[in-house]
């Protein structure tokens, strides 16, 4: 078992994939911030998220630099039940290509109504994690399938348009 040091991930765990029906907390979590909070209050939460719960990750994103991204993502990845997902490694950014989305898969099998916005918390918490450490995020897709980019300022990432991260489909 890796050593809080060098592990990627800001948690240990003995198993080796987390559970599914974490999916669909998160989807009623998200419905019912949206609900209470609003719009504007479910992306404040999300940029609290990622720039708190997330500093470990972040600090290890600062002082490993893109390659410790790159490492982080397959091993969160490896982590979540029937993802299938590739992390290339750039000199000047890391590509994470979502194939088969884990959260969206599950809730489609169970039956769930998927909330509109969910893919769009990828990039909200996303890009409050890569400032913080630095870099830049973006997003393409979603639905199921979705193109996520950390990059340095030099790679020169056009600012994100909203409209291109897909709406969640039951």
């Amino acid at each position: 078992m890796s050593t809080a040091n060098d592990n990627p991930l800001p948690y240990t765990d003995t198993k080796p994939q987390g559970s599914p029906d974490f999916y669909f907390g998160i989807n009623a979590t998200f419905r019912f911030m949206i609900a209470r909070l609003g719009r504007e209050g479910w992306v404040r939460y999300l940029g609290e998220l990622g720039r708190g719960y997330f500093e470990p990750v972040n600090r290890q994103w600062r002082e490993g630099g893109l390659g410790a991204v790159a490492r982080y993502w397959k091993a969160f990845f490896a982590a979540e039940p029937g993802s299938v997902v590739d992390v290339v490694e750039h000199p000047d950014r890391v590509e994470v290509q979502v194939q088969v989305c884990p959260a969206i898969k599950h809730l489609r099998e169970g039956g769930r109504e998927i909330v509109g916005s969910f893919c769009q918390h990828c990039f909200y918490l996303g890009s409050a994690r890569a400032e913080a450490a630095g870099l830049t995020m973006r997003l393409k897709g979603g639905n199921g399938s979705c193109h996520h980019t950390f990059a340095r300022a030099e790679a020169g990432l056009p600012p994100q348009d909203l409209q291109e991260i897909e709406e969640a489909r039951s």
